[in-house]
């Protein structure tokens, strides 16, 4: 009897409704827009089709371009924190008793149980003038005066000035850190799960410090884990729109921002198609220079 796992006619059978799915939800519409990228803006907003590149010339302008770069700043910072607050989460996961596993697994996707909207206003809630965070602060600064008057010191704290701690690119980058941080910590986690614990036992008994061991043998075996964490937080946080447009004020624009509004309000199909595709062609650079470095990796470990 053949087996199935070799016959094309079952393979054709399982990858015909996934195929049929990416061609009609995916490919085409992507398709569409690459069209539109060449086209022009009517003069009533519609999209007449051509073949210029003329908004390409548009995308590279310096406005389009500041907006990219302060897009990439960000999406940078929000990552390396992303890594700094999510490397040590995986390993306590990682390492955590068999039986606490799962409970602390839970509570890092707990999050994607609330939809984004909704996640995003309670940061509003938090951050704002007269949000929760600024209460607690207004709390301990009233705690911390009364306490100077006690030893007779009274009104050495001056009056409490709330914080301005919403509609900058800080809220932005703390709501992207918040949104971001369970991508990386996954992939993480799984890689650290398979990690033989025998290596670190070898490294620590030869003499290593924790330290040592962390940096020399933790973080080169989880290396694929930490590139496709870094990956996955990097290009979310440069495409995204939604935490930019509630958190971040007027000068927090990023490039999915500004695609929304050629879509939106500006009525720009062409050129908002033509900065999705520059989106695009960087994502692609990223994913290239990944699995470039990838290669090479894999071929210096070979050869040693």
């Amino acid at each position: 009897m053949e087996d199935w796992r070799k016959s094309k006619a079952a393979f054709a059978i399982f990858m015909a409704p996934a195929t049929f799915w990416l061609l009609l939800f995916f490919t085409v519409p992507l398709a569409i827009i690459w069209v539109y990228s060449f086209g022009e803006r009517g003069p009533q907003g519609q999209t007449e089709l051509a073949v210029s590149l003329e908004n390409y010339a548009r995308a590279v302008e310096w406005i389009p371009l500041k907006i990219l770069w302060k897009s990439l700043w960000i999406a940078t910072i929000s990552t390396v924190i992303c890594l700094l607050l999510g490397f040590p989460l995986a390993m306590g996961v990682a390492f955590a008793p068999k039986r606490w596993k799962n409970p602390l697994l839970l509570i890092v996707i707990l999050p994607f149980w609330t939809n984004l909207l909704i996640r995003t206003y309670a940061w509003i809630a938090i951050l704002r003038i007269s949000g929760f965070l600024n209460f607690g602060l207004e709390w301990a600064h009233g705690l911390l005066d009364a306490g100077f008057g006690v030893i007779g010191m009274p009104g050495l704290m001056g009056e409490f000035q709330p914080l301005e701690l919403l509609y900058n690119n800080s809220a932005v980058i703390v709501g992207l850190v918040y949104v971001n941080l369970p991508f990386l910590v996954l992939p993480l986690y799984a890689t650290l799960e398979k990690l033989d614990k025998s290596y670190l036992e070898a490294s620590l008994d030869l003499g290593a410090g924790q330290w040592r061991t962390f940096f020399s043998v933790t973080v080169p075996l989880t290396m694929p884990g930490i590139a496709s964490g870094v990956l996955l937080a990097f290009i979310l946080s440069l495409g995204t729109f939604l935490t930019p447009d509630l958190l971040g004020g007027t000068d927090s624009m990023m490039i999915g921002n500004l695609i929304a509004q050629e879509f939106g309000p500006s009525r720009d199909w062409p050129f908002g198609s033509a900065l999705s595709f520059v989106l695009m062609y960087v994502t692609f650079f990223v994913l290239w220079l990944r699995a470039t470095v990838a290669s090479r990796s894999s071929g210096v470990g070979e050869a040693g």
